[in-house]
């Protein structure tokens, strides 16, 4: 049996791999928005840096990120055919399911664009909470929290980015960074996050949902 009522995922780079497609458009949204353009070496380099960092490597103001956002959820629902699960993704969907514990995606992404990259799997997501977001990601973890009114120990968020961690931080929640998504190892455990998890076994086995059966 699993130690939490809810799983809360990310989508971009924790369920859905979309870097590859990122790193093609993300040129392009530096000369549209104007922001310095990056070479392979910087975006790698990039991924061992906070947000923050990023941001101002990259010249990137906050009143920018707005329109920067609304571009790339735009972008990434034309290219939503492109973008593929992880391996193993609705395999995980399916064990806690399977186990009784509901499921949330909270993404800065388009609900639309997430169901259509997740297929069959959006059937097993309860609950989602997608789009642009003022108060940012934390806030829309407590509200799921209110409205399931669970406790913040009954809450798992899984995330690959630090942002992801420093929000379930905020909100009070257990937190599992995975590595194969955009930040390195190096970066999440810097964090400081719960757990840490390199393959999606791991990230079963370390929260205690049980494998499925492929159907």
């Amino acid at each position: 049996m699993t130690l939490y009522k809810l799983v809360i995922f990310d989508f971009d780079g924790t369920l859905a791999d979309s870097a590859p497609w990122f790193m093609r458009v993300l040129n392009d949204l530096a000369d549209e928005h104007r922001f310095k353009r990056v070479s392979d070496q910087e975006i790698e380099m990039l991924r061992d840096k906070s947000n923050r960092e990023i941001m101002r490597y990259l010249g990137i103001r906050f009143w920018q990120m707005p329109a920067i956002a609304r571009d790339m959820r735009k972008r990434s629902a034309e290219a939503s055919g492109e973008i593929r699960l992880f391996d193993g993704i609705p395999e995980l969907l399916k064990g806690f399911r399977k186990n009784g514990t509901q499921i949330a995606v909270v993404s800065s992404n388009g609900e639309e664009t997430v169901r259509r990259v997740l297929g069959a799997s959006s059937a097993l997501v309860d609950h989602y909470s997608c789009g642009a977001s003022l108060f940012g990601k934390a806030a829309k973890f407590r509200a799921l929290q209110r409205k399931l009114k669970l406790r913040p120990d009954e809450v798992l968020a899984v995330g690959d980015e630090g942002r992801d961690v420093e929000a379930a931080h905020q909100a009070g929640f257990v937190s599992a960074a995975v590595t194969w998504g955009y930040a390195t190892e190096a970066a999440l455990r810097r964090c400081s996050p719960t757990f840490l998890a390199n393959t999606v076994a791991e990230l079963i086995s370390l929260v205690g949902a049980p494998a499925s059966d492929k159907a």
